[in-house]
């Protein structure tokens, strides 16, 4: 299954909480994904996945399409170097506006791979695109490309790239590279790293960590030479974002909630205390505060998370898009990359939000479905199904539906006043129209008048 990159901010936060904080629904982006931002000035820029560039001049109220000359639209990064705005895509390759998006040229001579999922600038001259097929670099602006994969496997996929002063790391699909000489030449630098499929880059003083698919996290002290595990404490290996500020290191894992640490990934703590959706896709951190996008529960602050007795509170009132897939800020609003594009709130309404959400009630639980994963019967002549099972402490309106990973709705299971105490439901992998859904990751989605929650489920035709 294609992953695509998660993104952090640095969030400054300032002013005091509004009583009638809540997100506000704007004229855009729309139509898929927002898969990325970057700011440049006043002007703020959101990727739209199969949709294309938005352009937003007031802090998100509105929004303007920006697509003149971007022949695909399926934008997966952004770069801004002085006035030059560069966006990766999915099968397109690279783009180039110098005038604020109002118009787009294709810059991709040399670049053989078009599948762009990382764009990065170095040294304020050098631009290295990550795509499906190694790193390719740009000293002209993108004018021309020169692929830079000596010592890079064949077909590398790489999909986070980072920067320590003069050493460039690139995280594939088989392990992390190092390049000391602009993308010249890489070395693999896996000795220890025992699993190679890299999702997440993250670097603190001397200090470079990755984020892998189900081996957790990795620790190097000496620019790649050799690697550590640092998982002690960490119960969910993907880790998909990191964040970092001063010395506390915080992991977003897929189904494990946020992780602590505080002495360079020796040791982990889950602080998940109020974080009712554990697929954490996005993480941004400045002093005590902590926000966290999450993958069918929105967005979630916590004001303690250097605590060990951290909690969270969601902060998703008037927010009618819950699976969060970036987060960005500038001086004055935290933006949410969801599945119905970018929705903007003021940083002031949010700092604290004691009274801003409603807690989880005792006895309210969404269990794991079982059994987990399911298989379609059909060859082995008998009905298969799964059942998902809840607990309610009071009688009300309940919301049971499936989506896939794209975080399109696929099944409505429940959508009924119910009674306190357990309730179930069975689902026959299949959607509205009856027919059989596709092998991979389902989410099933449980709201209600007083939470969501969300948790996992696999399906194997």
């Amino acid at each position: 299954m294609k992953r695509l990159l998660s993104f952090f901010a640095i969030v400054v936060l300032l002013g005091a909480q509004s009583l009638q904080a809540q997100w506000i629904q704007t004229n855009g982006p729309y139509g898929g994904w927002a898969q990325c931002f970057a700011v440049s000035g006043s002007n703020l820029f959101a990727g739209i996945y199969r949709v294309g560039m938005f352009l937003s001049t007031n802090n998100g109220t509105s929004w303007t399409a920006v697509n003149t000359g971007l022949t695909s639209t399926f934008v997966l990064s952004l770069a801004v170097n002085g006035s030059n705005l560069f966006a990766g895509t999915y099968g397109g390759g690279v783009f180039l506006s110098t005038n604020n998006g109002t118009s787009w040229t294709a810059v991709n001579s040399g670049l053989t791979n078009t599948i762009v999922h990382s764009v990065v600038v170095v040294g304020g001259s050098n631009l290295f695109a990550g795509t499906r097929d190694g790193v390719f670099l740009s000293t002209n602006n993108g004018t021309s490309w020169t692929a830079v994969n000596n010592g890079l496997p064949t077909n590398a996929i790489v999909y986070a790239l980072a920067v320590n002063g003069s050493n460039l790391f690139a995280g594939t699909n088989g392990g992390v590279f190092l390049s000391t000489d602009n993308g010249t030449s890489w070395t693999a630098v896996n000795t220890g790293l025992t699993s190679t499929f890299v999702l997440s880059l993250a670097v603190n003083g001397s200090n470079l960590f990755a984020g892998t698919d189900r081996g957790g996290v990795f620790l190097s002290t000496n620019n790649g030479t050799s690697w550590t595990a640092v998982n002690n404490g960490l119960t969910s290996l993907t880790v998909r974002s990191f964040a970092v500020h001063g010395s506390n290191l915080f992991a977003g894992t897929d189904g494990g909630g946020v992780f602590l640490s505080t002495n360079n990934g020796t040791s982990w703590t889950a602080i998940n205390s109020g974080l009712t959706n554990a697929i954490v896709y996005a993480l941004a951190v400045n002093g005590s505060n902590l926000f966290a996008g999450t993958f069918g529960g929105g967005v979630f602050l916590s004001t303690n998370p250097a605590l060990r007795d951290a909690s969270w509170t969601a902060v998703n009132t008037g927010l009618m898009e819950y699976f969060v897939n970036s987060l960005a800020v500038n001086s004055s609003n935290l933006f949410a990359g969801t599945s119905g594009g970018v929705w903007p709130r003021p940083l002031s309404e949010i700092v604290a939000v004691e009274d801003d959400f409603i807690q989880v009630p005792v006895g309210f639980m969404l269990e794991q479905n079982y059994p987990n994963p399911f298989r379609n019967g059909a060859a082995l002549r008998e009905i298969s199904t799964t059942t998902i099972r809840y607990q309610l402490p009071q009688t009300t309106q309940v919301v049971l539906k499936i989506y896939n990973t794209f975080g399109q709705e696929v099944r409505t299971l429940v959508n009924a006043r119910q009674p306190a105490g357990m309730n179930a439901v069975v689902w026959d992998g299949r959607d509205e129209s009856g027919k059989e859904v596709s092998s991979g990751i389902y989410i099933y989605r449980l709201q209600t008048g007083v939470s969501i929650q969300s948790r996992k489920l696999s399906f194997v035709r």
